[in-house]
């Protein structure tokens, strides 16, 4: 144990971290009670106090989840999932505070994740950075009988509490956090926006690659009623208390790879196999962020919102499919998900393209859009992005833009080739000088989004300003709405 590394006095008692590179870094520090026990599918609970100092300098271990993608990268064990790590360039300096949220279809992620490290983003620019693990999958957004509906969202309120609480003796400012999440993530940061027990909590925000889905309790509780089926017991906090974690993972996963459109009830989730998703239950998540924002939920909240060229690329190379897709792949994409006029929109793409488009632009290209529309109509400020590089390989492929943005570049070798890493290093800068400057003083570099010129930062090796690129596809989605996802008649 280290006797010498920097001391902070938290809210539950005193924290020594670690002084590397220039930082004081803290891992593993207890926001909240574990959710375990009967505490198992509860809102979060403030944490423990603890007596003497409480070593901070390993991550807590990673909530439970999905393992479709195979183990988590960090091997701790436990049942203290909810904790934060923060990277301080100066423990009493007042800066910036950066949170991020993790992505992960809201069944994967960890804050102890590599790629998220936060060294380059506060060394660099001079901002506090805290990342923190949340509740995933059942645990998180099942919807259960007797159970608070998006506890990982309540989870996240509750990281966000201990931020407003305790950052200051870290080094930084309550009154200028920053809130960023890719992908998941940022859906989660879209739907804190729209949350009324987030107001006041952070002060801008960054999404990327948000995905538009969003449920309604119908929907969510059936899906929840299938997998406590799997495990013949009923979908209840009380049922579901004596089911072992893993038991509970294992069936979410059997349920998730069964998906087929041919469960026509549910519609888009179950032809894309997502079992999860923030839900709109009218208390803790009101409204949609499309509709909430639209009406002026978060005007006083500066906002970027962007998204990456080529989602879902990397998407279809996960599961096999690219060079592999049928004209009949393309009509199904097309009836399920899409609204009329990609054929003529799009006259010379290949039935490839054409999928590809679709489901990039249901799931995250539109959906992110539409929020900077959104918080432009209710009054607020936006600014718009689209990541275009590479254009070989896999492109600007979705989780392209997470390692650019934390500097964590020599993580991307299993994306790029290595001739490519020195230009995203370039890239990186760009990002990284935005999102901190963004922190600072809620301006990223380039013009405010608005509604007649559109313009957007087209980030390349270069930043350049355009008209948003992929006007097309905007003005096929103009009219739909995003709403919360129903379950349909069988």
């Amino acid at each position: 144990m280290s006797e010498t590394g920097p001391q902070v006095r938290t809210t539950s008692g005193l924290v020594r971290g670690r002084s590397e590179n220039g930082l004081s870094v803290f891992r593993g520090i207890p926001f909240a009670r574990p959710p375990v026990g009967e505490l198992r599918f509860a809102a979060p609970q403030p944490a423990e106090a603890w007596d003497g100092v409480r070593e901070a300098i390993e991550f807590g271990p990673p909530p439970p989840q999905s393992l479709i993608f195979g183990q988590p990268s960090n091997p701790a064990t436990g049942d203290d999932w909810l904790t934060v790590n923060v990277w301080s360039p100066h423990l009493s300096a007042g800066l910036p505070v950066m949170v991020w949220i993790y992505g992960g279809a809201y069944a994967i992620g960890q804050s102890g994740d590599p790629s998220y490290d936060g060294t380059r983003l506060a060394r660099e620019g001079d901002v506090v950075v805290v990342t923190f693990n949340h509740r995933l999958g059942v645990d998180g957004f099942g919807q259960l009988e007797g159970a608070p509906a998006n506890r990982g969202l309540l989870d996240q309120v509750a990281a966000l509490e201990w931020v407003r609480a305790t950052i200051a003796a870290f080094g930084g400012d309550p009154d200028r956090v920053t809130v960023f999440g890719e992908s998941a993530g940022a859906g989660s940061v879209a739907a804190l926006l729209s949350m009324p027990r987030a107001v006041g909590l952070f002060r801008r925000a960054i999404t990327q690659s948000a995905p538009g889905t969003f449920f309604t309790p119908p929907l969510a509780a059936d899906i929840m009623t299938e997998i406590a089926a799997l495990l013949d017991v009923a979908p209840t906090v009380d049922d579901l208390r004596r089911v072992p974690t893993a038991d509970l993972v294992a069936a979410s996963d059997m349920l998730a790879t069964a998906m087929q459109p041919e469960i026509s009830r549910w519609g888009a989730p179950a032809y894309l196999g997502l079992p999860f998703a923030p839900v709109v239950d009218g208390d803790v998540l009101p409204r949609t962020p499309f509709e909430a924002l639209a009406d002026g939920a978060a005007r006083e909240v500066e906002l970027i919102a962007g998204h990456t060229r080529d989602e879902y690329r990397l998407l279809l190379a996960a599961d096999g499919r690219l060079g592999n897709l049928t004209e009949n792949d393309a009509a199904t994409a097309l009836q399920l998900l899409a609204p009329a006029g990609y054929r003529e929109a799009y006259p010379d793409a290949t039935a490839e393209r054409i999928y590809e488009l679709v489901h990039s632009d249901w799931l995250f290209r539109m959906p992110s859009h539409r929020l900077a529309e959104a918080q432009v109509t209710g009054g607020g400020r936006a600014y718009a992005y689209e990541l275009t590089w590479p254009d070989t390989g896999l492109g600007a492929c979705h989780g392209l833009d997470v390692p650019l943005v934390f500097g964590t570049t020599p993580l991307l070798g299993f994306l790029l080739d290595q001739e490519q890493l020195p230009a995203a290093e370039q890239v990186s800068q760009l990002f990284r000088t935005a999102w901190t400057a963004f922190a600072h003083t809620g301006d990223p570099g380039w013009p405010q989004y608005d509604a007649t010129r559109r313009q957007v930062a087209k980030f390349t090796t270069e930043l350049t300003i355009t008209p948003y690129p992929e006007e097309l596809s905007r003005r096929l989605w103009a009219e739909h709405s995003f709403a919360p996802l129903p379950l349909l008649d069988a």
